[in-house]
């Protein structure tokens, strides 16, 4: 896209829906005078600041930390407040905005995630410590941080998790988002129940039903790769028990100072 940045106006093309008054989707355009700078979600405070108050989406922090405003940009999820308008805007300047796909739509750009929270829990997403607690603290190596690839960057957006195509035809699946979070619970070696969270996840709805399309890695805002953590729950679950054994000899030593190379 070009990185031209001289004013301009620009369709923003919206899909409209209130359930209490619409049958389906409709799209709806709007004129924005672009400006040096503008986001996509700049665009849509514009709208609804000065166009219409009706325009109904989520945000937040403006820094691409909340996950509030994910969307469906130009046919691609990711978040409003960190994308320029004018990387979107093609050449009969104008961009699409729609709600994230495969979730019940509240109204316009606002999605109802009750099945996704729902599956982050059931992955237990928190930190399940050994009866050991250190007097002072856990001594992970590097190594070991580097093992956890980022996973705990995520950001709970929901880009990932309505980019994959086997949540469209399976609600019951845990999802990418979820995965990725038991990962990151199995691989730090300060959690007493790695063993226990790969036979959960070893069901029809867990790590054996991704289809590895990697539609999760184009998606995730943060550039994270949850295929590459659900593949690594795959492999673990068929080792579960020698990698049981391996995190109890390990948190044995966890209060121990990391040995210098």
């Amino acid at each position: 896209m070009s990185n031209d940045n001289t004013q301009r106006t620009v369709t923003v093309s919206i899909q409209r829906f209130d359930p209490d008054v619409d049958k389906k989707p409709h799209m709806q355009d709007y004129q924005v005078e672009m400006t040096k700078g503008m986001t996509i979600l700049d665009a849509l405070h514009e709208i609804k600041t000065h166009q219409d108050g009706s325009v109904t989406y989520r945000r937040s922090c403006r820094h691409g930390i909340c996950g509030s405003c994910a969307m469906l940009i130009n046919g691609r999820n990711t978040l409003a407040c960190k994308t320029p308008l004018i990387d979107e805007v093609g050449h009969k300047n104008r961009v699409t905005l729609g709600p994230l796909p495969y979730l019940p739509i509240i109204k316009d750009m606002v999605v109802d995630r009750t099945t996704f929270w729902e599956q982050y829990l059931r992955v237990k997403p928190w930190l399940i410590p050994p009866d050991d607690i250190p007097e002072k603290e856990f001594r992970m190596s590097k190594e070991e941080v580097n093992a956890l690839h980022d996973a705990e960057s995520c950001i709970m957006c929901g880009a990932c998790y309505s980019s994959c195509t086997v949540i469209g035809l399976n609600k019951h699946y845990v999802g990418p988002h979820a995965l990725l979070k038991a990962f990151m619970r199995v691989m730090d070696p300060r959690d007493e129940a790695p063993g226990q969270r790969l036979a959960d996840l070893d069901g029809a709805d867990g790590v054996y039903r991704c289809h590895t399309v990697f539609n999760c890695i184009d998606a995730c805002p943060k550039g994270l790769n949850p295929t590459q953590a659900i593949e690594t729950l795959r492999k673990l679950a068929q080792k579960r028990k020698k990698f049981e054994t391996t995190r109890r000899k390990r948190q044995q030593h966890l209060h121990e100072p990391i040995p210098a190379k």
